[in-house]
């Protein structure tokens, strides 16, 4: 009855093989148990056998006890039954395992702190498994006290050992605390140096991770058997292997998003490469277009010697070459085409084109036709000086220079035209006032002026002509030399203009109503509208004529008199800087009505009334001269020298002294001259002195070019600018010049009187419905305007009703428009906008350019 429970397969053998004591404990029950039912056998025999069956019985008994006990000893000390291997591969891995625990088991402090708490959780996992083990095997031998007592011995070694095992995990967790404060006092200490050892820590961590990682794996391997006997830690394993590798692929996102970052930096790099590297393609296309087009040049120069040299590159540049002439030639055609359909319109048309101004709003086209019918202000200049080259050759030193520094020293007042060093570092001579003239930097400046420190938003007109703010134009010496003549004074933080001058101490208004009681002729306003004031000073005389309906070209050099036309600019006055010195100013012949000098301490009457005659060059036929100055009133000797010379030049000038009066409030006096309004005087003299100028002198070319000391001719020609005095004020506003022929195409295409009055209804509706309410311009903030291309001055003109005062500027490759301007009652300037303009920084509040730019493309 006991030999199947010494198979391999039964519940006896798989006892032994997963728990040895427990089966140890079920043989000695069972021997127990034989025991006790042989022996009641054994007395009740003895009751009713005789001895030798007694004898018997007990033999066999105890036989059987012995075979039992031999076969419990075997089996307990036999370790010849081994569990059922599925491979060989298995069976050779696990009997290589050794039996001794983990070597980091002695110091569980050097294990990484998952590991120990894995060890832990196995540990009770096992404490759990025996005690349940325990509790069974009390609660099954229960019957017999003799089999509890026995099977204690069991339990008590299992509950030694967990209690080693529970001293082992308590030394275990309280070196873990230690190690876990000892790690955060440390991380405390080296928190303010965590950024400074980030690199070295990432290397530690690294290693750290990479030891920890062998002793894991050491682990794992020691431990195979005690996995296989509580399955319970392959689960933990599981989830410590997914938490790595999810680090793991944490890791590998950052180290993916740095090499993306990489990856996107180098390709903005790449393609910041590829921007500077097709801008250069670009210069050198237009290099290599310039030169082919010099090739092409030379090649119709020289046609046989070039084709013979052509290789076929060169072949394929010259047809390309031909390709663009023939576009352009066909453009050409077109445009042409396009001129003969608007010449062959009726000449009163309003289709619009040139002028949408009769119920449009359009920008008006320019006629190239018309271009032919006026000439330019550089060609009149250029063909002027090419002709005084080929004379003399008296003023030939003036040409031949190159300026090329832009100088910045000027700080905020910096005028690149005026502030040139080095160009009048290389002057030969400043006898003439040349270090006050224009020298332009070959290249023109690119930097910008800084404002002056302490600068605010100008008072507005007309407070502004009384005050202004002295940290706009931080400049005192004027008010220390002139404020005892009322011309400016510093008064706290603003700088005070009483309207006096240095002939007119007791105010601008006195003095202008003092001259026009002396020739009542000029009538302020009415036959006098626009007037020259040589010297102005701070323009005081200008600023006051405002209210006399007048308006004063006033100017002055940039010299000692500190910021003088720049007072006068930032107080909402008009000027520029200028000087009397070896060119011409850069005006047209006979445009100003009055020309007026107050103590402008020009010499008018040296080298033969060189300064003077200019004066008469610009002066209208009929307009006068106001000269105000010592000679005329003082008696020093200098003086009555200077007022003979002067009386002597003027009177072979043919000027008329009309009148000279004394102004008894400011102890001055003025001599009033006229300009003759016919030849006769000139054809009457007796010495030609000064000469008249030669025919092909042309009055009007102004730019650049040297003073002559000779006068012009008065036109006779009724249709000739000059002949006649303009209309009365305001009516000259609108009014087309009486010179103006029919037969001369306009600048838009219509004949000349038409075009003009159509350039002046285009610009008031323009004015009306744009410029006033669609632009968002605060016009009660504008005071000072500057249009940069005038033509006709019809914006100006549509500028009257408002507080405001427009410099009107004609290029000078532009058509010479700027006569009529000035007939109009406005006034302006010659100018190249290919070079700074004579102003100081900060001088307007509103530019107005229209198709200015289009015009300069070429140049």
């Amino acid at each position: 009855m006991f030999l199947p429970s010494l198979q391999r397969n039964s519940p006896l053998m798989f006892l032994n093989r997963h728990n040895p004591n427990l089966s140890l404990s079920c043989l000695l029950c069972l021997c127990l148990s034989l025991t006790e039912i042989m022996a009641p056998g054994k007395s009740r025999s003895s009751k009713r056998s005789s001895s030798s069956s007694t004898s018997y019985a007990s033999t066999i008994t105890t036989v059987v006890f012995l075979a039992l006990c031999v076969l419990a000893i075997w089996m307990l000390t036999s370790n010849s039954v081994a569990p059922r291997q599925t491979s060989s591969s298995t069976a050779t891995t696990k009997s290589n395992v050794k039996k001794d625990p983990p070597a980091f088991e002695d110091n569980p402090g050097d294990l990484p702190d998952d590991i120990i708490k894995f060890d832990e959780e196995s540990n009770n996992d096992r404490k759990s498994q025996q005690d349940q083990k325990s509790e069974s095997s009390s609660i099954g031998n229960s019957k017999d006290p003799n089999v509890a007592e026995d099977g204690d011995d069991g339990i008590n070694d299992k509950q030694e050992t967990s209690r080693v095992k529970e001293s082992v995990e308590e030394q275990e967790r309280q070196k873990e605390n230690e190690k876990q404060i000892s790690e955060e006092s440390q991380q405390t200490s080296d928190g303010e140096n965590e950024e400074n050892q980030k690199v070295d820590e990432d290397q530690k961590l690294g290693e750290d991770q990479k030891h920890a990682t062998e002793k894991q794996q050491q682990y794992v391997v020691s431990q195979d058997e005690n996995i296989r006997e509580f399955p319970s830690r392959i689960s933990n394993r599981d989830q410590e292997q997914s938490l790595q590798q999810q680090l793991r692929e944490d890791e590998n996102r950052e180290n993916t998003q740095d090499s993306k970052n990489d990856e996107d930096q180098q390709l903005q790099k790449q393609q910041d490469e590829e921007i500077v590297k097709n801008e250069e393609n670009s210069e050198t296309r237009q290099k290599q277009q310039k030169q082919q087009e010099f090739q092409d040049v030379t090649n119709d120069e020289h046609p046989q010697s070039q084709e013979a040299e052509e290789d076929p590159e060169s072949q394929q540049n010259k047809a390309r070459i031909q390709e663009v002439q023939q576009q352009r030639e066909n453009d050409a055609n077109q445009e042409a085409r396009e001129e003969n359909n608007t010449e062959g319109k009726p000449a009163d048309s309003n289709s619009g084109e040139s002028f949408p101004g009769g119920g449009n709003t359009g920008i008006p086209r320019e006629s190239k036709e018309s271009k032919k019918s006026w000439s330019t202000q550089a060609a009149q200049s250029e063909n002027e000086k090419e002709r005084r080259k080929e004379g003399s050759g008296v003023m030939g030193s003036i040409y031949g220079y190159t300026w090329q520094l832009c100088n910045v020293t000027a700080g905020p007042d910096y005028i690149p035209c005026l502030d040139n060093e080095k160009a009048l570092r290389k002057l030969r001579t400043t006898g003439h006032f040349e270090h006050r003239e224009r020298h332009c930097p070959e290249e023109g400046p690119t930097c910008l002026v800084t404002l002056p420190e302490g600068y605010k938003k100008p008072i507005l007109w007309p407070k502004s002509r009384d005050k202004i703010w002295y940290h706009n134009v931080p400049h005192v010496k004027l008010a220390e030399v002139k404020g005892h003549q009322n011309w400016v004074k510093v008064m706290g933080e603003f700088l005070t203009f009483p309207g006096g001058g240095t002939q007119f101490i007791h105010g601008a208004l006195h003095y202008i109503d003092f001259i026009q009681q002396s020739v009542p002729g000029i009538a302020w306003g009415k036959h006098t509208r626009v007037i020259l004031d040589v010297g102005c000073g701070v323009a005081s005389f200008g600023g006051y004529l405002f209210e006399r309906d007048v308006l004063t070209m006033s100017f002055a050099p940039k010299d000692e008199h500190e910021a003088q036309v720049q007072f006068a600019l930032e107080r909402g006055i008009p000027a520029i800087s200028a000087v009397m010195g070896s060119q011409r100013l850069p005006f047209p012949s006979r445009v100003f009505d009055i020309v007026h000098c107050a103590r402008c301490r020009v010499p008018w009457h040296a080298e033969g009334g060189l300064l003077l005659l200019e004066l008469n060059r610009v002066l209208r036929p009929g307009g006068y001269f106001v000269w105000s100055a010592t000679p005329v009133y003082q008696t020093l000797q200098e003086d009555v020298e200077i007022w003979k010379e002067m009386s002597s030049l003027t009177a072979s000038m043919c000027w008329d002294l009309v009148t000279i009066k004394k102004d008894k409030l400011n102890s001055i006096g003025a001599a009033i001259y006229r300009k003759p309004s016919s030849n006769d005087c000139y054809e009457q003299r007796k010495h030609k002195r000064p000469p008249m100028c030669k025919n092909d002198d042309d009055p009007n070319a102004a730019w650049y070019v040297p003073l002559q000391s000779c006068m012009h001719r008065i036109p006779v020609d009724e249709t000739q600018r000059g002949t006649r005095w303009p209309e009365a004020w305001p009516l000259r506003l609108q009014a087309p010049p009486y010179w103006l022929n029919s037969s001369q195409m306009g600048i838009y295409g219509k004949p000349a009187p038409q075009d003009f009055v159509a350039d002046h209804e285009h610009w008031k509706q323009v004015v009306k419905n744009s410029y006033m309410n669609s632009l968002g311009i605060s016009w009660s903030d504008v005071r000072n305007v500057m249009d940069m291309r005038a033509v006709y001055g019809g914006f100006a003109a549509a500028l009257r009703d408002l507080r405001v005062w427009v410099l009107n500027v004609v290029n000078v490759d532009s058509p010479d428009t700027l006569p009529i301007i000035y007939e109009r009652g406005l006034f302006g300037i010659y100018h190249d906008w290919c070079e700074s303009f004579s102003t100081y920084p900060r001088s307007y509040d509103l530019l107005h350019a229209d198709h200015l730019f289009s015009k300069l493309e070429k140049r």
